[in-house]
């Protein structure tokens, strides 16, 4: 079953639809709620490598669904410390709980800027009711 369209205000979003959890000095990241209720059924997830760069503003790895596949864009940058096994081995998981079991990927950060440029819950919201 898909979860309800949510936008939890602890998170920072970026314009291609992926989120970020800062916590210290690792952040988990994850597609939004519109994301996956525009893709639809996701059946693949295809990870980056652990202890692979990612770097903010470009793709870390893709997710594959019923509709389309789509390029993951890193809303910061760092090194993955983590993948989300559970996603790879079931990708329905980000539809049914996109923010909570399923996060994509851990990384520890590139810096310490916080992702200041990225949205707020707020402004994401407004983004989103323009799309």
């Amino acid at each position: 079953m898909a979860a309800a369209e949510s936008y939890p205000d602890e998170l920072r979003y970026n314009a291609e639809h992926d989120w970020a959890r800062i916590e210290g000095g690792e952040a988990t990241l994850g597609i939004t709620w519109f994301a996956q209720d525009s893709l639809g059924d996701l059946v693949h997830f295809e990870p980056p490598e652990d202890g692979a760069e990612v770097t903010k503003g470009s793709s870390y790895g893709e997710v594959e669904s019923v509709k389309a596949v789509s390029d993951l864009i890193s809303p910061l940058s760092g090194t993955v410390v983590e993948v989300n096994a559970k996603v790879v081995a079931e990708p329905e998981t980000v539809n049914e709980d996109p923010y909570g079991e399923g996060w994509l990927v851990r990384i520890s950060l590139a810096d310490d800027s916080g992702g200041g440029d990225l949205m707020d819950a707020t402004a994401y919201r407004a983004f989103v009711a323009e799309q």
